[in-house]
């Protein structure tokens, strides 16, 4: 008995404790005036391989992944960039149904949205820098999509994972104003 006991206090003792989880936050912004655009569509979010997974990238610096073993995401981030990403919109859009295309809605829409997330992390200067190219289609037009290359950077004011992720959230709500300026 007494050494069930103590198989079962070591046992205890070499578990690892339960990582931290994060989220993606919608970043509040400027509404815009109502357009002609009534809905948007958003694709499935591409997604760089090395930002694909459950612990969070903190850098890509010199040829090298910095990749946390503790702080992990709390979904999967392309589902996550998908529904905080729709939320940046229909908060800048009012008027404008926004769904992705994941989702439960189907409707045929006014604009299609894809986003292809090529970085998101921090680099060697301290600023969270998110690289996507973003294209946009009309659905009632012959024309060839707009598209467009954006990058954008958020200073981190620690190196603590909260704030890495904060600013995380803050370029994707940039990225929101940008592409509402574009469908306006």
């Amino acid at each position: 008995m007494r050494a069930l006991i103590v198989l079962a206090l070591l046992a205890g003792c070499s578990s690892s404790p339960p990582p931290d989880l994060y989220t993606l936050a919608a970043i509040p912004g400027q509404a815009a005036s109502p357009g002609a655009t009534r809905s948007v569509e958003l694709r499935r979010i591409g997604l760089a391989g090395y930002l694909d997974r459950p612990g969070i990238v903190r850098s890509n610096v010199a040829y090298r992944l910095q990749v946390s073993d503790r702080d992990r995401w709390g979904e999967p981030l392309g589902g996550m960039l998908e529904r905080v990403f729709t939320e940046d919109l229909v908060a800048r859009m009012p008027g404008t149904a926004v769904f992705a295309e994941s989702g439960a809605i189907s409707t045929h829409p006014d604009v299609i949205l894809e986003l292809d997330i090529q970085r998101l992390d921090a680099d060697a200067s301290g600023d969270v820098v998110l690289l996507a190219q973003v294209a946009i289609r009309r659905d009632t037009s012959n024309r060839p999509a707009t598209a467009r290359t954006v990058r954008l950077s958020q200073h981190l004011p620690s190196a603590s994972t909260q704030d890495l992720v904060a600013a995380m959230s803050a370029v994707l709500g940039q990225l929101a104003d940008r592409v509402t300026e574009l469908l306006r």
